[in-house]
């Protein structure tokens, strides 16, 4: 399959694709890119319209995949890994921003220090007139420079934060949509103040296209309408506690309209928690596989956080809740007649789901090793997980590391002799996943056989 690749080298591509087309736009608008002579206020000039268009250009499309665009997930290898690039998009306009910033307000702090000294600007060039639109634009320069500089500040701290793993989820859930509200007022605010000559330009109508895409997806998410033509109406029927792993498994019983799931995708599930009152959307693998005779849905969940405690008493039965999704690419689906799986810690749902899905179909297409790395023994979810590989004919691993000592590639590979030929799935912390990966590859293993679900949201 195309998507069969280093997880984040796809992604890594678009954004450089979409930099340097930015960037290419921008030095065919602009007839003198490098002033002669060079002087920090003949820099200042080209540099503020520069990082304006590759600040704001960034923001849009960032925008745009907050919307979480399904048509898009072939391309990107899944929503993990476009909310990864929209983390990234977000970086470089936080970034280039600060840059505008300090040399469009920066330097008239520096002439008020007296570190610079701001030449005189000669009179217009005779005949030189303005039509109706620029002028109006130029009437707003001052309006929108204030606005810019306000609402910078108020988009650079709700960014910081959503950087900040320490920040609660639930509060960030919350904040984060207002930076919608902000890209507004910058929309504003890069509408003025663009050079005026850049709308005739390639660069201006790309960046009137993404402003107006960004634009209304700011919108959408201010109204609360990301998703809500793939949200269905769901009831709690059953949950099942695993103390030994300190894990709760949900069993939600479907509405009509839900499209059904390959193994391994997620979904965005919103609790209703009293008075019409809404918990949030928090994303989980789904943990089964999709029976339309039995619309349910299974998703087992780690208390690793507020939230995750909380679920014990906000999943009860008979609780409706709203599910989003599904989502995702973590399929299995690559043409390997050999396969590696590595579930570590609550990563193990996805390859409970495809157990599950091959179960049904009366085994696997490929032969297929599953490695289960955890810190915790809870009897009864082990003796669930061997009882699915033995339906679904897979060669079940499980090492508890206070037991059996951690799970590394060198084990992995004395384990699976035939690993050369193997793609390897991997699901569990990112650090983990990263290590693995450094280790298959430095014996050999192709990146495109290797995969990983990035199941950061933020």
């Amino acid at each position: 399959m195309l998507h069969a690749i280093m997880p984040t080298r796809r992604i890594h591509h678009a954004l450089v694709a979409l930099l340097a087309a930015l960037t290419l736009l921008w030095l065919l608008a602009e007839p003198k890119p490098w002033p002669q002579p060079l002087t920090w206020f003949s820099f200042r000039a080209v540099f503020v319209q520069y990082s304006g268009v590759i600040a704001i250009g960034a923001m849009s499309v960032a925008m745009l995949l907050a919307l979480r665009p399904r048509r898009l997930e072939p391309h990107l290898d899944g929503l993990d890994k476009m909310y990864r690039l929209h983390k990234w998009l977000g970086i470089a306009a936080l970034s280039t921003s600060v840059l505008h910033w300090w040399f469009a307000k920066g330097t008239k702090w520096m002439v008020g220090w007296g570190w610079l000294e701001r030449p005189v600007r000669g009179p217009r060039p005779a005949g030189e007139q303005r039509g109706y639109l620029e002028a109006l634009l130029g009437s707003q320069r001052g309006l929108a420079e204030t606005v810019g500089e306000w609402v910078f500040y108020a988009a650079a701290i709700l960014m910081i934060l959503a950087l900040v793993r320490r920040f609660p989820y639930h509060l960030f859930a919350r904040t984060h949509k207002w930076l919608a509200a902000t890209y507004l007022a910058l929309v504003f605010h890069s509408v003025v103040l663009v050079k005026f000559s850049y709308w005739t330009q390639p660069v201006g109508v790309v960046l009137a296209l993404l402003m107006a895409g960004g634009t209304v997806a700011a919108a959408l998410v201010l109204a609360g309408r990301v998703g809500a033509r793939r949200k269905v109406r769901g009831t709690v029927v059953e949950t099942k506690r695993y103390p030994g792993v300190d894990s709760l498994e949900t069993v939600i019983e479907m509405a009509p309209g839900w499209p059904g799931h390959a193994a391994g995708q997620f979904a965005f599930v919103t609790v209703d928690v009293k008075d019409g009152a809404k918990d949030g959307a928090h994303p989980y693998t789904i943990a089964s596989a999709w029976d339309p005779q039995s619309p349910r849905l299974s998703f087992i969940t780690k208390a690793l956080g507020d939230h995750t405690r909380a679920l014990p008493e906000l999943l009860r039965p008979g609780r409706e809740v709203t599910v989003e999704g599904p989502y995702g690419r973590f399929d299995f689906e690559d043409g390997r007649e050999r396969q590696i799986w590595v579930g570590a810690g609550i990563g193990i749902t996805p390859f409970v789901a495809r157990m599950q899905q091959l179960a049904r179909r009366g085994g696997p297409r490929a032969q297929v090793d599953l490695f289960h790395a955890t810190a915790q023994r809870d009897e009864a979810a082990l003796a669930r997980l061997r009882a699915d590989a033995a339906a679904a004919g897979i060669r079940l691993h499980v090492l508890v590391d206070a037991e059996d000592g951690r799970l590394d590639g060198e084990r992995i590979r004395r384990l699976v002799p035939d690993w050369a030929q193997a793609s390897l799935w991997f699901c569990g912390p990112g650090g983990f996943g990263r290590a693995l990966h450094a280790d298959f590859a430095a014996q050999g293993l192709p990146a495109r056989a290797f995969h990983q679900e990035l199941f950061q949201m933020r």
